[in-house]
């Protein structure tokens, strides 16, 4: 076997944030798991992180020194220090400017534009000092904060031989964080004022600039966090002003859904709930419940079901549909909990609510991770009713703690939530298709009468929630398979370890999963970017092709020897696979075929794999004749709300049928809302 072939696949993961150094929403989690599962499947990772003042002192003071350098950004030279930190075996480098990263908060300044240009610069910069043998295959880029950097890979480095295979998976988690700004910062931060073909491709309008378009026009690849978003986001209705360039370049663009860390949330080894519990013994699921109503000061009741919610007080997230039907829920008879901040107004809502409905209403106005936790434990339902949603991770650990989700039809949601059945037993929650008040209210109710009337379906329908496999093992595997077909020269080494913590601690894999796991053998959804690249270059003359411009990459090259000339000495960040890659590459010299159809067998093999330590667990109850359920006393479904009504604008929705009435539809998000730069926001 060739050299070529053999070759570890090497990845650099950019992100704003990484679970655990900070955190501000679902990117860090996604930048803190999907790592780990990366490697654990056989890619080499490391993860870019800006150096933060607010990421704690214990962490702080374990990172190393590597080296230092300056970053060309407009007519201005940055300093760089890069600081090494191994935890739970993944390499970290945090990028290092007091000026710019020490700070009281990772976002939310005047000048998040500079700030984040340098670090999408840092990266590319840093690519030069990465550890010995490592060769960056991959640039993995997430959201607006490191959207440059694809756009400067091209425009500044291209034909360098450092770089020149380097190809880059740009992800966005939220459209609606673009990082647009004037364009004055064209020549004035970015340095490309006199790159006609950036420029063209980086302007959104006649006095702006997207950061997030560049990176869409000139990544290899494109990523979003679930597949029905990557559909909504090339709709005007949802694409924030963007929708037209991911409609040019659908070829390229991939949903994937994100997982969750089940380790860290598995009702049986959780310290942070009442009591443990598991699919197999329930008990404690109820000591839970007990347990959370009585620190809420909820009436402590096991025959009224508890929903709960634990989200940002957004209308994204659907607060106009809990404001017009709250009354109605809490007169039907069925407890509410809300964790969470945001608006003013929905926070003054949300406390008038308590106040009246004592010991069935509970307002928490704060952020509390362990508060949450609890109730997600102790909820038997948990409320997502939002306008749009990229992924949603809190659906995803509400099912692994057995409360069942009610959701709107939209983005991960639609994804990750089967709906209930009531004829096949079927499903692992509840959802309605319309952002509308009296659609919401009445599956609540729908939900309430099932835990109500039929308490054996209830349990049955608990059980397959808890079943789903929701770990990083599919979701990585599709990676790897995007990240192969980038580099085909490249292969997958066997693991050192295994994360035994997380087999140990999934739920029981039934006969059904085990071979629905075996028979899972899906090829790759993914179009060869090699040609996609060029057609898209073809027919829209709006990705710029590699060599486009020479003069420009000798001019760089000197600015990289002078760059290279105050660097330190470096310390090898991390050992090698080199006796895995010896092995396998032993075990592969029989095949005689060309490097590249080594590399995807290589990719085939580790995809196999992958898809049997998937426990999709998802057991269908038997068919259960149809039967109208009787309607509680206490859940008078038709006692209406005299809230105040919401915005009436229309939103285009995936299910056609009639709206009611008393529908409260979004106003359509104006183009100022591309303008919003500086907070990345929560999935």
């Amino acid at each position: 076997m060739t050299e070529a072939a053999t070759k570890p696949l090497h990845v650099v993961f950019a992100s704003a944030e990484a679970a655990p150094f900070v955190k501000t929403g679902g990117l860090g989690d996604v930048a803190g798991s999907l790592p780990h599962a990366l490697k654990a499947a056989g890619a080499e990772v490391i993860v870019m992180v800006p150096k933060y003042s607010t990421i704690d002192s214990s962490y702080l003071s374990q990172m190393e020194h590597v080296t230092d350098f300056y970053v060309p950004l407009g007519w201005r030279n940055e300093y760089c220090g890069l600081e090494r930190l191994v935890h739970d075996d993944i390499t970290y480098l945090f990028v290092d400017n007091e000026r710019y990263y020490k700070r009281d908060y990772p976002y939310g300044f005047f000048d998040d534009g500079e700030r984040f240009a340098f670090f999408s610069k840092a990266i590319c910069e840093s690519l030069q000092h990465l550890p010995d043998g490592f060769v960056c295959d991959i640039l993995h880029c997430n959201d607006w904060h490191t959207a440059m950097a694809p756009v400067f890979l091209r425009e500044f480095y291209q034909g360098l031989p450092l770089y020149e295979n380097v190809r880059t998976v740009y992800s966005i988690h939220n459209i609606a964080f673009q990082g647009q700004y004037s364009d004055f910062v064209l020549d004035d931060i970015l340095g490309l004022g006199g790159v006609e073909a950036a420029a063209r491709q980086l302007r959104c309008d006649a006095d702006s600039i997207n950061y997030m378009l560049g990176a869409i026009n000139y990544s290899d690849a494109i990523t979003t966090v679930s597949p029905s978003y990557a559909e909504e986001i090339r709709t005007p209705e949802y694409g924030e002003g963007l929708d037209g360039a991911l409609r040019r370049r659908q070829n390229v663009l991939h949903g994937i859904v994100n997982g969750i860390d089940v380790v860290r949330n598995d009702p049986a080894y959780d310290k942070r709930i009442a009591a443990p519990y598991s699919i197999e013994d329930m008990t404690g699921k109820a000591l839970c419940k007990k347990a959370i109503q009585e620190e809420l000061g909820l009436e402590v009741r096991d025959d009224r079901p508890l929903m709960v919610m634990v989200t940002r007080l957004t209308r994204q997230k659907g607060m106009d549909l809990v404001m017009y039907c709250l009354e109605r829920i809490l007169d039907g008879g069925v407890q509410v909990a809300v964790l969470g901040t945001g608006d003013t107004d929905y926070e003054d809502a949300l406390r008038w609510y308590q106040s009246i409905y004592p010991g069935q209403m509970a307002a928490r106005i704060e952020f509390d991770p362990a508060l949450s936790q609890r109730m997600y434990a102790g909820a038997d339902m948990f409320l997502m009713p939002s306008l749009f949603e990229p992924c949603g991770l809190s659906q995803m650990i509400a099912m692994r703690y057995g409360t069942l989700p009610i959701v709107r039809e939209t983005g991960g949601l639609r994804d990750t939530v089967t709906p209930y059945n009531q004829y096949t037993g079927e499903g692992t929650g509840f959802s309605f298709a319309h952002f509308n008040g009296e659609e919401m209210g009445d599956t609540v109710f729908r939900a309430a009468r099932l835990f109500w009337d039929q308490p054996s379906e209830w349990k049955k329908l608990v059980s397959q929630a808890m079943s789903c496999d929701f770990s990083w093992t599919a979701s990585a595997a599709r990676y790897l398979d995007l990240y192969l077909t980038l580099h085909p020269d490249c292969s997958l080494h066997k693991p050192k370890s295994k994360q035994k913590a997380t087999a140990k601690r999934s739920p029981k894999t039934t006969p059904a999963a085990m071979s629905a796991g075996k028979a899972a053998k899906v090829a790759p959804a993914v179009v060869p970017v090699g040609q996609t690249a060029a057609a898209t270059s073809a027919d829209n003359n709006l990705v710029v092709e590699p060599k486009e411009k020479p003069a420009r990459t000798r001019k760089t090259a000197a600015e990289t020897k002078k760059t290279a000339a105050v660097r330190k000495d470096e310390k090898p960040l991390g050992d090698s696979a080199e006796r895995e890659n010896s092995k396998a590459a032993s075990n592969k010299t029989r095949a005689k075929t060309t490097a590249g159809t080594q590399a995807k067998t290589a990719s085939t093999r580790t995809t196999k794999t992958s898809a049997k330590k998937v426990t999709t667990a998802k057991e269908k109850a038997p068919a259960a004749p149809a039967k109208a359920a009787t309607s509680s006393p206490k859940a008078d479904s038709s006692t209406l709300t005299s809230a105040p009504e919401a915005p009436k604008t229309s939103v285009r929705a995936r299910k056609t049928g009639a709206s009611s009435t008393k529908t409260t539809t979004p106003r359509k998000p104006s183009s100022s809302a591309t303008r919003r730069h500086g907070r990345a926001s929560s999935k």
